[in-house]
């Protein structure tokens, strides 16, 4: 069921949702948490579309702020708030309310999102594309118990990665962190099979990739090892080795859905790594509200690197599934650090992967 409401308040569509949870038979609210999708017109049919699908696992009300660009001076002066009510088949399994902005209410989005808030929920926003600098001291962030932003839709994604390390406050999290939790399980649970010393570790990935980065920096957090970067045409990640005392431990993913984890002395082993959709990686992130120590550990580690790297310019070559441009040829780079150096005088036994 959908509901139009032009220039309109936050009282009438509370109202609204519920004259529409009234009409199709459900006047109990059942939602867990409060989902606010932060975006443009371009990229909000995408991200509604991973909210609906995410909402079948966390049941919630979404609300999808749209900031309208005036064009005249004139518009820019007239504050006007449009709203569409979906609830029902037409809302997934939740409720979902997009709120167009136009003139001054641009500037004050959260006094227009507050009194659609759940009452005792936890509140996540999500910024698809535009994330500010500092999530937390944004005015529609502070609402928030969680933060997500990602850095892959942002120009050079590298250097946001060292701009998210310096204005971390607990609770942000970024969809490039997520899209490596199956390469950490499984490099965990790779290294559980083995009593050796980790001595160096290759990541292997699309160039600008901050997936790749974030792993990288991660296992170099993680095992207090040497950590070399290498890039191949993707698409994203593509392998990561591990020397060890006892023969390399390599997971290699090719094409993008199925990986081979081989192990000295053992058999190859054939992995599901398939490389998720949004809605995946928004449900994931919609399990746990605490905050993320190990990935702010991982995002502070070799920040100042990442801040060199991050005037480069876009790789070019052929383009992975939804991934930014890689480059044609490898071209290979060491990560250079305090840490490294001192590991590479007295290897360091591998720490517990978590």
């Amino acid at each position: 069921m959908k509901t139009d409401l032009t220039d309109t308040t936050a009282s009438q569509i509370n109202k609204a949702l519920v004259k529409a949870r009234r009409a199709i038979g459900t006047p109990a609210v059942g939602m867990v948490l409060t989902l606010v999708i932060v975006t443009d017109e371009e990229n909000a049919y995408d991200a509604l579309k991973a909210a609906g699908d995410a909402s079948r696992e966390h049941p919630s009300r979404t609300l999808v702020v749209v900031k309208r660009v005036s064009r005249s001076p004139r518009d820019r002066t007239q504050s006007r708030l449009d709203a569409e009510v979906r609830v029902g088949a037409d809302a997934g399994t939740g409720e979902t309310v997009v709120l167009r902005l136009h003139g001054e209410v641009v500037d004050h989005a959260q006094s227009v999102v507050l009194p659609l808030l759940l009452p005792d929920a936890p509140v996540v926003v999500w910024w698809p594309v535009n994330a500010p600098l500092d999530p937390a001291s944004d005015p529609l962030g502070a609402l928030a118990q969680r933060r997500v932003t990602d850095t892959y839709a942002c120009e050079q994604p590298v250097k946001e990665l060292a701009a998210r390390a310096d204005a971390y406050t607990p609770g942000d999290t970024d969809l490039s962190w997520t899209r490596i939790t199956p390469w950490r399980s499984m490099l965990a649970a790779a290294l559980d099979q083995v009593a050796c010393q980790v001595q160096g570790v290759e990541v292997e990935g699309e160039e600008f990739n901050p997936s790749c980065e974030l792993l990288a920096m991660w296992l170099a957090d993680r095992l207090d090892v040497p950590v070399r970067r290498t890039r191949s045409a993707g698409p994203g990640l593509t392998a990561v080795r591990m020397d060890t005392d006892c023969g390399p431990i390599v997971l290699d993913r090719a094409d993008g859905s199925l990986a081979t984890l081989a192990i000295q002395g053992q058999p190859k082993r054939a992995v599901a790594l398939k490389r998720r959709d949004t809605a995946e990686l928004i449900a994931e992130e919609l399990r746990r509200l605490d905050p993320d120590d190990t990935y702010a550990s991982a995002l502070r580690y070799g920040v100042e690197r990442l801040k060199q790297d991050g005037g480069d310019a876009p790789a070019k070559g052929e383009r992975g599934a939804g991934e930014r441009e890689a480059v044609p040829a490898p071209v290979e780079s060491a990560a250079k650090g305090p840490a490294a150096e001192a590991t590479q005088e007295a290897p360091v036994t591998r720490a517990a992967a978590k």
